[in-house]
């Protein structure tokens, strides 16, 4: 008899079974509903196809519907193989590359037999996508030599799996999972897992949703590839709920209603860089006001650093090896534009336009002499910094070339790491809660490739979570979580993550306890004990930079901005002529309390006023005519409600006075 396995279940019981039980076997022995409800299985926590068998003792938890995230991985990635089928079936001699799920579906990238795939072809696809999905074909996975791998791709005219297999390792496990049996079997190269079969995702939960341009293996330089893009789900209704949540990003889209509200613009001449427009800087200059306020509260100095360091600077700090291929690079030299030679020689010195602003603080820092009673020092600046994108990497003004940062530093003893972390908790708390947000805090843990001793990313991970138990913030309710891996590659990092109107989150404010970069620019301060020591450099950020924030802020609010933000607050609109110099009078008074106002006289009706303005999402609107004039009245028609309410100038003017104060001027902490 063979040796038996010892399968061990989330409860503790343990199976003994024989060599070649998969966890499906299990599943069906312990009941009939697990069997059908049983999606995988993760065998000594790896995700594994559900029939792939055991191969020595291990513990297992199989993986339903339940296990949404698991589960959805799954479906889409089988999502992906049956659209690499379906077009393979339509479109014969197209080839296949490599097709990923991705956080809220999937895509594959093909290269076309005859032309590029176009919207137009995604309505056929989806129809033979569900024909494969009824069909319920068998998902085998199967082991192949290198060898045989290559040349089944390259007799299969499949030019670019062949490329990638040649270039994997020789000695390692090469998987291919087989969709169908027989001769009209499809075949793709895959680690897996996958479902076992194509009928186990929803025909009904999925959606192809557009095409574009790749290259392959991500280079310029290669060929160009068709992109196709789906979503996919476990169930009908969370694909409705998707795409409705996609319609509704689409009516939020920070780049539409910035144009619509006249607050910035983009161009190919500053690619990646924003225009200000007169509207949008006033949301930009409220909000740097509003951050000073919470940072000189906060004790923290301001600072101002160059935008230009010699190219040394960041290779000591580690930044140099780490960015390099996304920074802003010019030699320190001015060329001969007479010189028909090269414009820099190999010696020539270079400089950088800054990606962040840490090295420079800690310049600051390390002019002088400082004592442990110096400590904290806590400086902060509204720092622009360049970073070089690539070009489709660069989004409206969520992902920009040209940004400038809330950035702060404080540089402690290790005493006062916890209460630090702790009052910067706080304070992000209370800025995040005046624009509505809720959040959720994550601490990212230490990545594969890092500097520092393992000792002191100990430290420094068990200081930021003791810190957040302190502020009470290490709770479900705050979505507490750690992210092994995702640390920066110098420091942990605690993350908040917000939840906008609609649901979606956006990774924003930040807090690093960082030992490296002190020890790299050798920064010291003296001890009680009259020795050299290295202070801790707490790297921290609340809005992240103001350009995405603002987008953030546009979309959250879909551009109908709280009054204290709105860069117009009201405007005064005359509904006859006879009303012009009530309405000078009435913008002048409001002008005087505090209040960005402007007016509205010309010769239009009052619909197309009052439809006008709110589409460029003025919060408040003041209608006046001869008989308010004649009462000093206004009717107040706010964003948003139906209907006016008439009020008294004085009362108007309170009101709007009392709306366009910043939250933290108008509550007492």
């Amino acid at each position: 008899m063979s040796e038996m396995f010892r399968i061990t279940l989330p409860d503790g019981s343990v199976r003994e079974v024989a060599p070649g039980t998969t966890p499906a076997d299990i599943a069906a022995a312990i009941g009939p509903g697990l069997a059908k409800a049983a999606l995988a299985a993760r065998v000594d926590g790896e995700l594994r196809d559900i029939g792939r068998p055991f191969e020595g003792d291990a513990s297992l938890a199989l993986v339903t519907a339940k296990d949404e995230a698991d589960a959805l991985e799954l479906a889409r990635h089988d999502y992906a193989h049956i659209l690499a089928e379906a077009v393979q079936h339509l479109f014969p001699g197209t080839q296949i590359t490599f097709g990923p799920s991705t956080d809220d579906g999937f895509y594959y990238d093909f290269a076309p037999k005859d032309r590029p795939f176009t919207e137009e072809d995604l309505p056929a696809i989806e129809e033979e996508m569900r024909r494969i999905i009824a069909r319920d074909e068998p998902l085998i996975r199967e082991v192949w030599s290198r060898a045989d791998l290559i040349a089944r791709w390259t007799a299969q005219g499949e030019t670019f799996k062949a490329e990638w297999a040649k270039e994997l390792p020789e000695g390692e496990e090469l998987t291919v999972y087989r969709a169908g049996k027989g001769e009209d079997a499809w075949l793709d190269m895959c680690r897996g897992p996958h479902l076992a079969s194509t009928g186990k995702v929803a025909a009904d939960a999925f959606k192809l949703t557009r095409v574009s341009g790749a290259y392959w293996r991500g280079d310029q330089k290669n060929a160009m590839l068709s992109r196709i893009y789906g979503t996919g789900w476990l169930n009908k209704k969370q694909l409705q709920e998707h795409l409705t949540r996609l319609e509704e990003a689409a009516k939020r889209d920070h780049r539409k209603l910035g144009a619509e509200m006249d607050l910035f613009h983009l161009q190919q001449e500053a690619h990646g860089s924003v225009f200000w427009h007169p509207n949008g800087y006033v949301i930009y200059r409220v909000l740097e006001d509003y951050m000073r306020r919470a940072v000189n509260g906060a004790g923290s100095k301001e600072v101002k650093t160059p935008q230009v360091m010699d190219a040394r600077q960041w290779e000591q700090s580690g930044h140099w090896g780490k960015y390099r291929q996304n920074m802003f690079v010019i030699p320190d030299e001015t060329p001969n534009i007479e010189d028909e030679g090269p414009m820099v020689s190999d010696d020539v010195q270079w400089m950088a336009l800054k990606p962040m602003n840490c090295p420079a603080h800690v310049l600051i820092f390390k002019q002088g002499i400082k004592s442990y009673r110096d400590l904290p020092m806590r400086l902060v600046e509204n720092g622009c910094c360049h970073r070089n994108e690539p070009h489709g990497a660069l989004h409206g003004l969520m992902r920009v070339r040209q940004f400038t940062q809330d950035d702060g530093h404080i540089f402690c003893r290790e005493d006062q790491i916890v209460d630090e972390v702790k009052a910067f908790c706080a304070l992000a708390d209370r800025v995040y809660k005046h624009f509505g947000f809720t959040y959720a805090i994550k601490l990212a843990l230490r990545p594969e490739k890092r500097f520092g001793t393992e000792e002191m990313w100990d430290q420094a991970e068990n200081e930021l979570r003791d810190a957040v138990v302190a502020a009470g913030l290490a709770t479900p309710e705050y979505g507490w979580e750690e992210l092994p891996g995702e640390g920066a590659f110098y420091a942990p990092k605690l993350e908040w993550h917000l939840t906008d109107a609609i649901g979606r989150t956006w990774q924003v404010g930040t807090i690093q306890s960082d030992r490296v970069l002190p020890e790299r620019l050798d920064a010291s301060y003296v001890g009680e004990d009259g020795e050299r020591h290295r202070p801790v450099m707490l790297h921290r950020a609340i809005f992240g930079s103001y350009e995405r924030f603002i987008g953030i802020l546009i979309e959250h609010f879909a551009g109908k901005l709280p009054t204290w933000l709105a860069p117009v607050q009201a405007v005064v609109a005359t509904i006859v002529s006879d009303a012009d110099d009530y309405a000078r009078e009435v913008v002048a008074k409001l002008q005087a309390a505090g209040i960005r106002v402007e007016s509205d006289l010309r010769n239009e009706k009052i619909n197309y006023k009052v439809r006008e303005h709110s589409l460029a999402k003025v919060p408040n609107l003041l209608v006046v005519g001869k008989r308010e004039a004649e009462e000093s009245t206004v009717a107040l028609r706010v964003l948003g409600s139906q209907g006016q309410t008439m009020l008294t100038l004085d009362e108007a003017i309170a009101r709007l006075k009392a709306e366009a104060l910043a939250p933290d001027l108008a509550t007492v902490d």
